[in-house]
Order: structure tokens, then C-alpha cells, then sequence
């Protein structure tokens, strides 16, 4: 049986913004096969103990700094916060990553094809976005783009579930307060979770992978129906108020599909496996 990595391993994983939902993920899939580091922002006692965590407020604190100290071989951006600022910082690990020839993977997002309301979107699509956070993913795609191609790994997610994702912790806190809970009822999505996604980061780093990753389900579900089902599966007490907002009177699309750099086939979800590990 093979081993999916290993402690011995050469490589020395950076990850920015691991104290958020999805960084904290990533953090605890590797640390047991990589010399894991990561950065947190706001005070944790917890994280400041631990001698492997980097305190770093982006709109103060000199990245270069941690770069120096943990000297990464691969740097896994998850940050959060200010856009222009992010812009900043990505252009300094850009210098660094070129200059020490290590590897960035990037956290991108469906935004950046939220322009395109008529079909699913590919790896190979041109980007085009009506979103401010759509048109900032975009332009962090862009410049690592001009890196060698081996150094980068773009990963476009959909929106991402699971159970302690702020998305189901929100849908539980708004049952509790009897609020009611959006639902686009024309919007046709894919869709993803945390535990799915740090497998195949550990995946695309063990095996060298590169490129422009879709890490979404196979398969396709409308927001609404989507949501119902996970509201059935979370059997909360409070029967759910819900709000239906449409933003169009057609169906639109935000769906990142993969169909060029595809995964081995234990590696991809649909999304009833979501709806299955919420239940459990």
C-alpha cells in the first residue's frame, strides 16, 4: 500500500492563511507528511504556542520576513482580507517563488468565470468576471501565470461545504434564530468540501502536479434544490424560512468543471457525497 506522503519528506510547506476554514484544513491533511508552517491574523493562544505558526497581519506585516524564516519549497495561498493588499503580497511571493524556484499552489475561485451565465466553465476558459472579487482572483491568476509553468498550480473552487464550513454554520445559526435562509433558485452550481479538497492538494503536491485545476463536483445541482438537501440532511430543529432571490429570470451557470487535468477517479466528488458526510 502506498503511502500518500511522508515526514521525511523534502518538501517545507508554507500556508498563508491557515487559521481560516479551509487553511486549517489544508494544514491538518499535510502536517503529519510535510514540515508544515503556517500564518494566522487575529490573536490565538492556541496557534501562538505552536512553533510552526507565524502571527502575519497583511495590512502591516513584511511577508518576506516568514519567507525567510521557513524558507518553503511550496507556498499554498488561502488568505483572506483586503484585495489590494493581497495584490501586494502575491506580487512579493511571485519575486520569491520565481528567484528560489519553489511552487505556489493558489486558491482561486468559480468568480472568476461569473460572467459567463450561459454554460459550466473549463480550465482552459478565458477568465471573465463582473465581480470585484472575480476581477481580484483574476489578476492573481494572471501574474502567477507568467511564472514557469512547472512552479504553479491554480485551484479553482466552487463553493465549498462541509460541516464546519462558515456556509453550513451560517444555514444552522439562521435556523436557530428563525432568519431566513437565500436561496437562488436559478442559479445552477458545483460544488465541493473541505475534506475532498485537502486530498487533492496533498495529491497535486506529492505527484508534482501543475497547471489549472477545476476541483469541483462532476456533476451539477441548482442552489436551492442543493440547500434543501443539505437542510434535510442537517435535521434541524427549526423548521427553515427561506428567502428565493433571483438575479436573473433564466437559469445561469457558476460551475467550475473539470475536464482537462483531471484527478484520479478516488480524488473526485460529486455532490451527494457532500449531502453524505454531513450525515454522518
Amino acid at each position: 500500500m502506498k503511502v500518500r506522503g511522508k515526514k521525511a519528506s523534502k518538501h517545507k510547506v508554507l500556508i498563508l492563511g491557515a487559521s481560516g476554514f479551509l487553511g486549517s484544513a489544508i494544514y491538518k491533511e499535510l502536517c503529519s507528511y510535510f514540515r508544515t508552517f503556517g500564518t494566522y491574523n487575529t490573536s490565538n493562544k492556541a496557534l501562538e504556542k505552536n512553533n510552526h505558526f507565524f502571527q502575519y497581519n497583511i495590512e502591516e506585516d513584511d511577508i518576506y520576513e516568514i519567507l525567510e524564516i521557513v524558507k518553503p519549497t511550496i507556498i499554498i495561498s488561502s488568505l483572506r482580507g483586503d484585495f489590494s493588499k493581497q495584490v501586494l503580497i502575491h506580487q512579493h511571493l511571485i519575486e520569491y517563488v520565481f528567484k528560489n524556484k519553489v511552487k505556489i499552489l493558489f486558491i482561486s475561485s468559480a468568480n472568476v468565470f461569473d460572467a459567463y451565465i450561459k454554460y459550466p466553465s473549463y480550465e482552459q476558459d478565458k477568465t471573465y468576471s463582473n465581480s470585484i472579487y472575480g476581477h481580484f482572483k483574476i489578476k492573481i491568476e494572471n501574474m502567477l501565470l507568467r511564472l514557469p509553468k512547472m512552479q504553479v498550480a491554480i485551484l479553482r473552487l466552487p463553493m465549498v461545504f462541509g460541516s464546519q464550513s462558515p456556509r453550513i454554520q451560517e444555514i444552522i445559526q439562521f435556523s436557530k434564530d428563525n432568519e431566513p435562509i437565500e436561496v437562488f433558485p436559478n442559479l445552477i452550481m458545483n460544488v465541493t468540501n473541505d475534506y475532498k479538497v485537502t486530498q487533492q492538494i496533498h495529491y497535486i503536491i506529492n505527484r508534482n502536479k501543475y497547471g489549472i485545476f477545476h476541483l469541483g463536483s462532476n456533476d451539477l445541482v441548482h442552489h436551492e434544490d442543493f440547500i434543501k438537501e443539505i437542510i434535510d440532511s442537517l435535521e434541524l430543529k427549526n423548521a427553515p424560512i427561506y428567502k428565493r432571490v433571483y438575479t436573473t429570470n433564466d437559469d445561469r451557470y457558476l460551475a467550475v468543471l473539470p475536464k482537462f487535468n483531471t484527478l484520479p477517479k478516488h480524488l473526485q466528488i460529486k455532490s451527494d457525497d457532500i449531502l453524505t458526510e454531513l450525515k454522518i
